[in-house]
């Protein structure tokens, strides 16, 4: 059952991982902005030709736009509505970004061989070094999700979220370390040593 396998990658992964991943960013000091699908008029003659066509419709204020719970967005972040695939395409995200002098984007969400892979290729094409966070993007399946990130690599770093904490708070990485056991922090060098390199 795709929509089974799709919630069930939410509840166990993708949120956690959303969650962890803010923590991150807010901490490191990297603008958080949010995207959701929604109408700008209550009959959605706004939405993209895709949306119209399949009659997906999510009109302003409704439940199905929220950001959830778990992400409730502060009152300074940004939150822009998209009518298509692409937050590229439908939104005015290259204009704000640009505006804030931001050249680096760290993508997570869903779905991954969706609007997550437009949105990548689109902002790779814009000029943006894109990194992909694959432990926080789900879709219908295991063999799509696989599928969609070994189709995007050519646009995009991957870093799952402990591998960005490491980039962007390596202080922290560090003296997380040195309260470990010798023998452990023995056994995950030689276990880890050379895995990231160059990837």
């Amino acid at each position: 059952d795709p929509g089974a396998y799709f919630f069930a990658r939410l509840a166990t992964t993708c949120i956690p991982a959303w969650v962890a991943l803010r923590a991150l960013c807010r901490e490191a000091g990297v603008e958080v902005m949010y995207t959701v699908i929604q109408s700008l008029t209550s009959d959605g003659r706004d939405r993209g030709l895709d949306y119209r066509i399949s009659g997906f419709h999510v009109p302003p204020g409704c439940w199905d736009a929220q950001v959830i719970d778990e992400l409730c967005p502060g009152p300074d972040d940004m939150v822009l509505p998209k009518t298509s695939s692409s937050v590229f395409n439908s939104t005015n995200i290259d204009f704000v970004l640009r505006s804030m002098g931001k050249r680096h984007l760290i993508l997570a969400g869903c779905v991954t061989d969706q609007c997550v892979a437009h949105a990548l290729m689109d902002g790779c094409d814009l000029n943006y070094l894109v990194t992909l966070v694959p432990d926080a993007t789900a879709t219908y399946s295991q063999e799509r999700q696989d599928a969609a990130l070994a189709a995007v690599g050519g646009y995009c770093r991957m870093r799952t979220v402990e591998q960005l904490a490491a980039e962007l708070l390596p202080g922290k990485q560090r003296e997380q370390q040195q309260h470990l056991a010798p023998a452990v922090l023995g056994k995950a060098d030689e276990a880890g040593a050379g895995e990231d390199d160059g990837k």
